[in-house]
Formats: C-alpha cells, sequence, structure tokens
C-alpha cells in the first residue's frame, strides 16, 4: 500500500546517525559536513516506486558529484523482507548506478528520528543542516508515463546550491511505506 511523505516542517536539524555500509564501512552524519547541500535518501531494493526511478537517483548523484553530500538509507526490516538485505541493496546500487554510501538501519531508530515514511522518502538540507526540502523525486510513478527526471528534487538543490530560498511548496513523496520490524512501529 502507497504511503505518503510526512512533510517534516522545513528548518528541522538533520538528525545525527552513525551506520554501517553495505560495503562494510560506517558513515555518519558528521562526514557529510561542510557541504553547501546535503541529501538523505530513504531507499530500498524492492520497492517499486524506487525501482521505478533508481536509474535517475544514480544520474542526479553523477551530475552534482561533489556538490552534493548524498547517502541513502535502508530501514526496512530485512528478515522479513529478504530483497532489502545487505547483498540485494549491493546489487541495486551496481545496477543503478549509485555512487554514494548505501547504509543500512537495522534498528530503524534513524528512520524514527528523520520521520521517514516511505522508500522513496527525501530529505534536502543547506550548509547548515538544516531541512529545506521534503518531498518527490518527480511525478514519475509505477505505471505513468512521466520521464524520470529527477525535476523537483533537481530544482530544491539547485536553489540551495545558487543560494536561493527553495519554494515552501513541495509535494510529498508517495512510495511503499517502510517495512517496520514487528512491534517496532512509530508512535
Amino acid at each position: 500500500m502507497a504511503a505518503n511523505s510526512f512533510m517534516v516542517p522545513l528548518g528541522t536539524p538533520a538528525p545525527a546517525f552513525d551506520l554501517t555500509a553495505i560495503d562494510g564501512g560506517s558513515v555518519s552524519l558528521k562526514d557529510l559536513e561542510g557541504s553547501p547541500a546535503t541529501l538523505v535518501a530513504f531507499l530500498s531494493n524492492h520497492c517499486p516506486y524506487v525501482r521505478r526511478i533508481e536509474d535517475g537517483i544514480g544520474a542526479l548523484a553523477k551530475d552534482y558529484g561533489a556538490r552534493l553530500s548524498m547517502v541513502a538509507i535502508c530501514s526496512n526490516d530485512s528478515v522479513n523482507y529478504p530483497d532489502d538485505d545487505p547483498t540485494h541493496l549491493a546489487e541495486q546500487a551496481r545496477r543503478a548506478g549509485f555512487t554514494f554510501p548505501y547504509l543500512l538501519d537495522e534498528t530503524q531508530e534513524v528512520a524514527k528520528a528523520y520521520r521517514a515514511a516511505c522508500t522513496p522518502d527525501f530529505f534536502l538540507y543547506d550548509g547548515d543542516l538544516r531541512l529545506v526540502y521534503r518531498g518527490e523525486f518527480d511525478g514519475a510513478r509505477p505505471g505513468n508515463k512521466e520521464p524520470v527526471t529527477g525535476a523537483s528534487l533537481r530544482a530544491a538543490i539547485d536553489a540551495v546550491l545558487e543560494g536561493k530560498p527553495v519554494p515552501q511548496e513541495q509535494n510529498p513523496s508517495i512510495g511503499c511505506g517502510i517495512k517496520w520490524k514487528p512491534g517496532n512501529e512509530p508512535a
């Protein structure tokens, strides 16, 4: 069943994290500090909404390169959803050309701290790590013919990089709800 992002209040500071990457290293929010723009994307491998745009996410990361700090986080319960285990996430990263760290939120505490609701769910922060955009990648969805361009997210990133305000009117992301471990659903 499709879920919408919660639309966390703009200006919210980025919650700290320190997570294991699918390649075995670790990445923390502190590792991303100092960039003019930081993107935290909650993704999964099995979700058709993510699959529809994953190549576009890989292209976005390549296009912005070092101007954008970026990580993806998978918070799904990989026991009940084995397509979201580290092996399958690594396959996805290769398939989609992800050039950014893909992190595992096994306790699901980071998803709760960010108030992530679905995959994909995008959180863009400015140089002070304050939320300036949360919402859709673009209008592409499973079953529609909208091209995967990343237009909504790219416009927000461009505004941050140019020192301009990001429009306050933003469309929520829509996707598969986070697959919470039994008894771990957010209150």
